[in-house]
Order: structure tokens, then sequence, then C-alpha cells
């Protein structure tokens, strides 16, 4: 891959790749429960709230945990600690098979949110100490297709190995699916450390403590933008997305599998993103990504809560997807830029407030939806995020000066 004079090596192409899988698998098991909710809840005699913790949990965990990857990140070997954290997602997933009771399953995924935490933040950070800006976008959205692609895997495993087999079933597949791709990263892991030592233009070179690392990232006026905005990202997209298998389960009389096969759509609308993302980049900017990408999200969304026609939920998942993973995208590589210098701590806070948001999401959606239905939550979601394209697209304008130290 070559743009201009920036170009990227066969070895760091192969990494690019694995990284991928472990993304891949990360966003699977991320996204697996969501179909399996109602089956769960009627598995464990509680409520659909109830229900949803294993969702919110892991959110929580997964958001705090970037406290301590950044930080190791900065220090440690990025792709190291990508690597190990696929193999404790192999054992919670292992636990999660055998978890006899909501608790108990609950605490196992705690365990694979400790995992999963290092993967994708780590693998985005990763990238921007070896990529150049030039290429940073193009290359986030190949890391990212694995990304999308496990998003859709996630839903489909979710709702038709729930069917077909049990829930357990779903948490086996992923167990093996995590320990293969420890192995693969392993193995390359260990080739990087026996491969001579080349600096990286993009590598920090300048160490200080996480507290004063954290501090110039909060304080920057541009870093508390891009923060701001994947808080209520988190929540109005990854947050509403949990119900919609429920919601298409619930209101519209869809099975599992057919309710968790539409939503993956959502994740097929993302890959298709992936797939032109090179040319919508170069010719939208990230300014025409950001608008018409929350835009696009942000009214299918709409037009799903509120249709009672299932059909017309296949189109509007595979829009919603399409658009929001075009305005996530540009969203990730601002992320990546707030702290060059302490790229891992940064990318880590971007990611927590992002699964932050996500947590506070779900337990919002699946509470509102009680009082007002699921319908109206989602429709709800998808205007928040079309104010909040235009809005990010807005304050892009204004970037150069609020990067500018005070």
């Amino acid at each position: 891959m070559t743009t201009g004079t920036a170009t990227l090596s066969a070895a760091t192409r192969r990494s690019i790749l694995l990284l991928s899988f472990a993304t891949f698998s990360s966003m699977a098991v991320q996204r697996v429960c969501d179909a399996m909710l109602p089956e769960l809840s009627r598995a464990f005699s509680v409520s659909l709230a109830q229900a949803a913790q294993v969702v919110s949990v892991f959110a929580v965990v997964y958001g705090l945990a970037q406290l301590v990857y950044g930080p190791l990140g900065d220090r440690l070997s990025k792709f190291g600690l990508v690597t190990c954290g696929t193999l404790v997602c192999c054992v919670g997933c292992f636990v999660s098979v055998f978890a006899g009771s909501l608790e108990l399953l609950v605490w196992a995924r705690v365990m694979v949110a400790l995992g999963a935490a290092a993967v994708i933040p780590l693998a985005m950070a990763w990238v921007g100490d070896t990529v150049a800006y030039e290429l940073r976008q193009e290359t986030l959205a190949r890391v990212g297709l694995g990304t999308t692609m496990g998003l859709v895997s996630g839903q489909l495993v979710g709702g038709f190995v729930t069917d077909a087999f049990g829930w357990r079933w779903a948490f086996a597949f992923l167990t093996l699916l995590f320990g293969v791709v420890a192995c693969l990263l392993y193995a390359d892991w260990r080739r990087q450390q026996a491969a001579p030592v080349v600096a990286s233009p993009n590598e920090p070179e300048v160490r200080v403590g996480f507290v004063a690392q954290a501090l110039s990232i909060l304080t920057g006026r541009w870093s508390r933008v891009v923060l701001f905005v994947a808080f209520v990202e988190g929540a109005a997209g990854f947050g509403a997305l949990a119900i919609w298998a429920s919601h298409l389960h619930g209101k519209l009389g869809l099975s599992l599998t057919a309710a968790g096969a539409i939503v993956a759509l959502f994740g097929l609308g993302g890959m298709l993103y992936m797939t032109v993302a090179r040319r919508l980049i170069r010719r939208l900017g990230e300014r025409g990504l950001a608008s018409l990408g929350g835009g696009l999200a942000g009214l299918a969304a709409m037009v799903l809560g509120l249709t009672p026609w299932w059909e017309l939920a296949l189109p509007m998942s595979l829009l919603a997807g399409f658009g929001f993973f075009m305005f996530h995208n540009t969203l990730q590589a601002n992320a990546t830029q707030m702290a060059p210098t302490a790229r891992g701590t940064g990318v880590s806070l971007f990611s927590a407030w992002l699964f932050l948001g996500q947590s506070v999401g779900v337990l919002l959606a699946a509470s509102l939806s009680a009082l007002v239905g699921s319908g109206a939550v989602i429709a709800l979601g998808g205007g928040v995020l079309v104010a909040l394209g235009t809005l990010f697209a807005r304050a892009l304008r204004r970037r150069d000066e609020w990067m500018q130290p005070a």
C-alpha cells in the first residue's frame, strides 16, 4: 500500500491482518449477548433489564480497564498486550460456557471484558505508532473491517446458535476462536521481537507519568471535544443497538435468529463502508464523512424504530451501519492524534469514554423501553446521531485552532 512517499511493508501488512482477526474476535464477544438477552431472561428467570447486565457490566469494566491498558501500552509492547488480552478472553469465554447462574455469567463477562479491553484501543494505538497519518485512516478502516465483521458475526452467533443449540454453545465457539487468534498473534509478536528494531517516526519518544499524560489530554480543548463525541456516540449508537434485536423480536414478532440476522446487517453495512473507505475519504474529507455518516445512521435508525413493517428493517439496518462506521472511522482517526507522545493513553481514554457511553446507553435504553417502548428509544438514539454528526463536522473546522496549546 502506498500513498505518495508513505508505504507499508509486507511484515506490517501481515501484523495489521492479524490485528484485524483480534478486533474481529473482540467485537464478536462484545455483541454476542445482544440477540440472546430474551433467552437469558427466560433461562435465568430474570427481567430483560437484569439480563442486560451481561452487556452493560461488560461495557463498564471494558471502559474502566482502559485507564490501565493505556499507560501500559505506552511503556510495554502494545502488540504483546493485545496478544495477552485475547488469551484472557479465551479463558473468560470458557468459564461462560459452564455458568450456572446469571451472577456467574456476569463475572465471566467481566473477565472477558478485562481481556478484550486491550485489543481494539491498543491495536489502534499500534497503527498510530506505525503508520503515517496520510495512510492512517485508510489503515484504521482495514483494521476496522475486522471489527465490523465481528459485529456481524457476534449478532449472528448470538441469535442463530442460541436458537439452534442454546446460548452456551455460542461461548464455546468464541473460546475456540480466541484460542486460535491468540496463537497467531503470539507467533507474529515473537517475529517482531526477533526482527531488527527500527525507530518509527510516529513512535512517541517522551515518556511521562500517567497523571501527566491524562491531564494533558483532558485539558486539551480538542481532546475534550473528541472524548465528548465518543461518549455520546457510544450511548446513542452502540447503546441503543443492544435493544435492536429485542425490539424486532418483541414488537415485530421475528425469531431470535431472524432478529439477530437483521441487526447483523448493521455490521455488514460497516463492512461495505470499509471496502469503499479509501475513495470516500479522498472525495468527502473528514467533515463530509462526519456529517453524512451521522445523518445516514440516525435517519435509518429512526425509520427502523418506528416502522411497523419488518421488511423495511432490512435496508435500514444496512444503511445505519454504513453511515455509523463512516462517522466512527473519522472519529477514530482523530483519536489517534489527540496525544502523539502518549498515544496508548489517548486512544484508551477515547475507548473508555466510548464504552462508558455505551454502558449508560444500554441501561437507559433498557429502562426507557419499559416506559415509552423500544421503538421510540431507537428513534431517539437516531435523532441524537444526526445532531452529533452535524456538530462534529462543524467542530472539525476549528480543530487546528483548538489543538494549539493554551
